[in-house]
């Protein structure tokens, strides 16, 4: 490993770290810094094998908390514990583990699709039924736009055929 890690991604780690070995929830360290932006929207913590296998990742679109720190601890506990498409990560694990963390910024509307750039933007996508789907920007597997809304929609189970509306969010990232 070798590598200075930010803040943000030390603290998801010291957070599933910290609970899987003593089933207790960390502090946030006192000098944690502030969010890179005023109004940071929520927090998705993403984890992976040290081969770039997904482990995990679950975030917030809304914070659940006006601390960051408290924020980055919650949601990196849920990527490990409680993403329905993986067994919770168990302490064997911890030692080939990976964390990155995303800062969202608030989301704008989009009228079209030349207005995304999978590279600068996540996307949102929603029904009026509530149904909604969320992708991370500057994903490596995401080429284009059509793809990453494709995507979204899937995780939305928001058919091709239905109608959908799209916001567009900048995130900052973190390891």
């Amino acid at each position: 490993m070798g590598t200075t890690r930010h803040p943000y991604a030390q603290l998801a780690r010291s957070a599933v770290e910290h609970f899987l070995r003593e089933h207790q929830i960390v502090e946030p360290p006192p000098d944690l810094p502030p969010p890179p932006v005023e109004k940071w929207q929520g927090v998705f913590v993403s984890i992976h094998t040290s081969d770039g296998q997904l482990r995990g990742c679950v975030g917030t679109l809304r914070p659940m908390h006006p601390d960051i720190g408290k924020e980055i601890t919650l949601v990196a506990l849920d990527a490990a514990l409680k993403d329905p498409r993986f067994p919770p990560v168990d302490v064997s694990e911890l030692h080939d583990l990976e964390y990155t963390v995303y800062v969202l910024h608030p989301p704008e509307p989009v009228r079209s699709l030349k207005e995304l750039n999978p590279r600068e933007y996540g996307v949102i996508v929603y029904t009026e039924d509530g149904r909604r789907g969320l992708l991370l920007p500057d994903l490596p597997e995401v080429n284009t736009v059509e793809q990453q809304v494709h995507i979204a929609c899937m995780k939305a189970g928001i058919a091709p055929s239905e109608q959908f509306s799209v916001e567009r969010f900048r995130a900052d990232k973190f390891e």
